[in-house]
């Protein structure tokens, strides 16, 4: 192992079985982390945490199941981490869809905004209390330079009236950041760090699962240009790990630097509205 920079720290990483965030847990568990593998798929996390045993020499990985557009599912796989895991130090809020076509979530709510926005919040919230009692400790939100694209639609939340998959990605992606914005203020002197990230153009599957076209045709040719999920996870894995970080917090980051954001990200109202709108969304303001 390079490095036990991360040994005894616990890492919670979603969407850990493909892309970025296996490069972050395989990244994770080579410093010597504990590494908790979110996956939808049970056979496939399985598959997966025992590569990561085997290419890493760390013991200390462990698949958790959870459908993260499901709130049920996030909270049960909140009460299934707490039950085996005492403390948290990293929290890496990874998982991502696209959806060409609008699809709703279990809970009724658009998918896009279900899974990479109102996942992030829900699961966040739910942990927070082992984040503070592990503290010093961090939250990573892997967001997307896309952000700087968007305005956070309050008339039209889950696209309903109208519906193009990527403006509801870029909608998610700002209300990432908008959430770490947040999220921090609430957070200061807690001692719990929360900062977010641009991973770059990265070869992912993230549109292979919508239909031959996108698996065989759109996917192979965005590849072209893109990075590899090593590189796109460099940034996640600096702000889980590194000394240089250490109480840097409400930080849009691209390439392990801290960037500017968009001007909507920063709009302070929008960023309470928005939390407000999450906890009326998720059950968490009742």
């Amino acid at each position: 192992m390079a490095t036990r920079l991360m040994s005894g720290r616990v890492c919670l990483v979603t969407g850990a079985t493909d892309g970025i965030g296996l490069e972050t847990a395989r990244q994770l568990a080579q410093m010597g982390a504990a590494v908790i593998v979110v996956g939808r798929n049970p056979d496939k996390s399985a598959t997966t945490v025992a590569k990561l045993r085997q290419q890493t020499g760390n013991v200390q990985l462990e698949a958790m199941r959870a459908d993260l557009s499901s709130q049920k599912d996030i909270r049960a796989l909140v009460e299934q981490f707490r039950g085996k895991y005492g403390r948290l130090d990293v929290l890496i809020n990874n998982a991502a869809v696209v959806r060409m076509s609008r699809q709703e979530s279990v809970d009724g709510i658009e998918m896009t905004f279900a899974v990479n926005h109102l996942n992030y919040f829900l699961l966040t919230n739910l942990l927070l209390d082992t984040l503070m009692t592990s503290a010093p400790s961090r939250i990573v939100n892997v967001s997307s330079a896309l952000h700087a694209r968007a305005k956070i639609a309050f008339d039209d939340l889950q696209f309903k009236r109208a519906y193009n998959p990527f403006t509801a990605y870029k909608h998610s992606k700002l209300a990432n950041v908008m959430f770490t914005y947040e999220l921090a203020r609430r957070l200061e002197a807690k001692q719990v760090t929360v900062n977010t990230l641009h991973p770059g153009g990265v070869r992912t599957n993230l549109l292979a699962s919508n239909g031959w076209f996108f698996r065989w045709v759109a996917q192979p040719i965005f590849d072209l240009h893109a990075i590899s999920a090593a590189e796109g996870a460099q940034t996640s894995v600096y702000l889980a790990s590194s000394p240089e970080v250490e109480g840097v917090t409400g930080k849009y980051f691209v390439r392990c630097k801290a960037c500017p954001s968009s001007p909507e990200s920063y709009d302070e109202a929008a960023q309470k509205r928005l939390w407000k709108t999450s906890e009326e969304m998720t059950g968490l303001g009742s």
